[in-house]
């Protein structure tokens, strides 16, 4: 099966794993001076008891156990390409004693599916700068939206188009290392369809990164617009 960007399934997940063999031991630790909204974006959360959340790319599980412990009675999903990073997640579940809070899967965004996690839908999915990393970013957005309840919310935080960030153009190099690419376009339609701080998008100092968080009719109608319309 191919991907867009002509992976095929296995060569993601297979790419991602080698990627994150050996980076997943220093990940977290690196990550937090340049993943910048992370926290931000969890404090505004503001998951109800019984709700249920999904983080798409949930890598070492770094923020679902934040979730877990600021909302204690959440229900949490996580799913990820890399079956290495998906080590490190239990790894560090269990070290923080939530290995029984945490239902993690290994697959690809563009095929996510509630039923795989033996749900019928989720309350709110979560996007951590994964959006960036995932080739059919367009057909993970559609698959979310069609994956949340008709209440439910998409949370992203993720780089922007970097407009106007100091040394973007060596940023970019840095992070092409990582397979890493800033979806300009992406926030070019939100800026167009949804506005800036106040109507759920809010852009960092410097276009740097992007924090948003839409309900799912309108995050369903992002995602079948003309510009971000994923392929079916």
């Amino acid at each position: 099966m191919s991907m867009p960007g002509g992976l095929s399934v296995e060569g993601h997940a297979g790419l991602m794993d080698n990627v994150y063999r050996r980076q997943r031991y220093i990940y977290d630790f690196t990550r937090k001076y340049y993943l910048l909204g992370r926290d931000t974006l969890i404090r505004e959360l503001e998951l109800q008891p019984g709700q249920s959340l999904l983080e798409i790319g949930c890598g070492t599980a770094r923020n679902l156990i934040t979730i877990a412990r600021r909302y204690p009675e959440a229900r949490l999903f996580g799913l990820d390409a890399s079956g290495e990073m998906l080590k490190t997640a239990r790894q560090q579940l269990a070290r923080a004693g939530l290995e029984n809070r945490v239902v993690l899967v290994q697959g690809l965004a563009e095929e996510l599916t509630p039923e795989a996690f033996g749900e019928q839908a989720f309350d709110h999915v979560l996007f951590s700068y994964s959006l960036s990393m995932i080739p059919g970013w367009r057909e993970a957005i559609f698959a979310a939206a069609n994956a949340i309840s008709p209440h439910g919310h998409i949370h992203i935080v993720d780089f922007g188009d970097l407009k106007t960030t100091p040394g973007r153009g060596l940023l970019r190099r840095w992070l092409a290392l990582f397979h890493v690419t800033p979806r300009a376009e992406l926030l070019e339609v939100l800026e167009r369809e949804v506005g800036t701080a106040g109507k759920g998008l809010n852009v960092l100092p410097g276009r740097y990164a992007f924090r948003l968080k839409l309900p799912k009719g309108t995050m369903g109608r992002l995602a079948c617009g003309s510009t971000v319309t994923a392929h079916r």
